[in-house]
């Protein structure tokens, strides 16, 4: 395609610049005529050797590839970013304290716990709410999946049995359209069998 559309404006250009030919001339040039036997050389700003050979050359695309289908490529780049970000991360120290690790341990040693029982873990909780909270976090932690797992399968089983209603009476609606009520028809013959 550019072989050929370079090739036109070549022909195009060198129809205008052979229709020139020579410059004005003056009287005295008129009353001579000049006649030669060679014609002038063209002055083209292409050089017609370069598109003789241009035209030679084969074709980069043949044919047989132009009825090919092509083959598209996706990579996505987002999923190793990702990656690249989490390997930065350090999870081995655990939370930081306020004020720092060394703040922290500064004030551990010039108010030991053992002498300031406000700060104990659990000071702000009396006897009777430490054994609350006991007995809640073994409930929740023994009894609560079990009585979780009971209401999710009662529910399981109730929206299951209100499908299986749903569609027998689907299909007996369906078959109730039906020439004959759809005695001809399989699954209307099996609808009390759906339950």
């Amino acid at each position: 395609m550019r072989l050929s559309s370079l090739l036109f404006t070549a022909i195009l250009i060198a129809a205008p610049a052979g229709a020139q030919g020579t410059a004005a001339s003056s009287p005295a040039d008129t009353q001579q005529p000049a006649v030669s036997d060679q014609p002038e050389p063209l002055n083209l700003p292409v050089s017609l050797d370069r598109i003789k050979e241009a035209l030679e050359q084969k074709p980069i695309l043949s044919l047989r590839t132009v009825d090919e289908r092509p083959t598209f490529r996706v990579q996505i780049y987002e999923r190793q970013r990702i990656e690249q970000l989490l390997a930065t991360l350090n999870f081995k120290a655990g939370p930081t304290p306020a004020g720092g690790v060394y703040w922290d341990e500064v004030q551990r040693q010039m108010f030991p716990a053992v002498d300031n029982p406000l700060r104990q873990p659990y000071s702000a909780f009396g006897q009777g709410e430490l054994l609350t909270i006991l007995i809640e976090n073994l409930v929740g932690k023994y009894l609560g999946g079990k009585a979780i797992n009971a209401v999710s399968k009662a529910e399981r089983a109730h929206a299951e049995s209100a499908a299986k209603e749903e569609v027998r009476q689907a299909v007996q609606s369906y078959c109730a359209a039906q020439p004959n009520g759809g005695a001809d028809i399989q699954i209307c013959s099996l609808t009390p069998a759906i339950r």
